[in-house]
């Protein structure tokens, strides 16, 4: 003790200005918007490369399940190509690619560095970033399903908003019969979600698949959410179903980042009055 003393005594005049140097830097941060930015940005490349380090032995954990669920999708893509399709009447004349069809949607893998499924709000992490073409309000989906959306984005890394966080809602229909409600998180259980306002005279099934619905500019159309494991009437005129979700996010270690390339387009007529 008498030691320390000591040397605050000895040294008191180099004390006080590291505080004052701290204080200092701390006010320019909190009050500077280019300073705090660059704090941000900062933080999460530092956040981010930690976090890949320690995620990247957990992923081992699930290897064998994460390549089945590779290979299952890479069988459904094969499904989807053109020369998976055989005509099973002749055409009178050969039939060309058709060049009015447009490719919308781009896709962008990415690794899992950062998860949690336990609170209110929670928030993903990914090794990709705006230096690989990402930008926030992309849609995020998994091998499984639906996972989120983009939040943020830095140069190597990004923040993913999932459907586990009470802030998101996602616009969704049942794919039997084509009505659309809103789901929505309620912080309880990662496995499920609640899908509001649907209308009270839709016949309900449990197990109906449930996907997106396509009405916004962030997620196509068509992408698996889950399916309804119960429901019952809220409100007098709606149903709200229990989605059991499709995409496991204790175990999710892989997803893909969407870019739709008409995003603006759609975005501008939107504004427009056009849509």
């Amino acid at each position: 003790m008498r030691n320390l003393l000591r040397f605050i005594l000895n040294n008191h005049f180099f004390i006080l200005f590291i505080f004052f140097e701290i204080v200092a830097l701390t006010l320019v941060f909190q009050n500077n918007y280019y300073q705090k930015a660059l704090v941000f940005n900062f933080s999460r490349n530092i956040s981010g490369y930690v976090d890949s380090r320690i995620f990247s032995f957990r992923q081992y954990i699930y290897l064998n399940e994460t390549n089945k669920a590779l290979a299952e999708e890479n069988i459904r893509l094969r499904n989807d190509l053109m020369s998976s399709y055989k005509l099973s009447i002749r055409p009178a004349k050969s039939v060309e690619f058709d060049s009015a069809w447009l490719r919308q949607y781009s896709f962008i893998p990415a690794r899992v560095i950062s998860n949690s499924v336990n609170k209110q709000n929670n928030f993903i992490s990914i090794d990709k970033g705006a230096l690989h073409g990402i930008e926030p309000d992309m849609a995020v989906i998994s091998p499984d399903g639906v996972v989120g959306i983009v939040t943020g984005v830095s140069n190597h890394f990004s923040t993913i908003i999932p459907v586990l966080n009470n802030d998101l809602r996602i616009s969704s229909r049942l794919k039997n019969t084509g009505y659309f409600g809103s789901l929505h998180w309620d912080g309880k259980d990662p496995r499920s979600a609640l899908l509001h306002e649907l209308p009270h005279h839709v016949t309900i099934n449990t197990g109906d698949t449930v996907v997106t619905s396509g009405f916004s500019a962030i997620f196509p159309e068509g992408i698996m959410v889950g399916t309804i494991s119960e429901f019952e009437i809220r409100g007098g005129n709606f149903y709200t179903a229990v989605i059991e979700l499709s995409t496991d996010f204790r175990k999710l270690t892989h997803v893909y980042v969407i870019e739709n390339i008409f995003r603006e387009e759609l975005l501008e007529l939107q504004r427009n009055g056009s849509l």
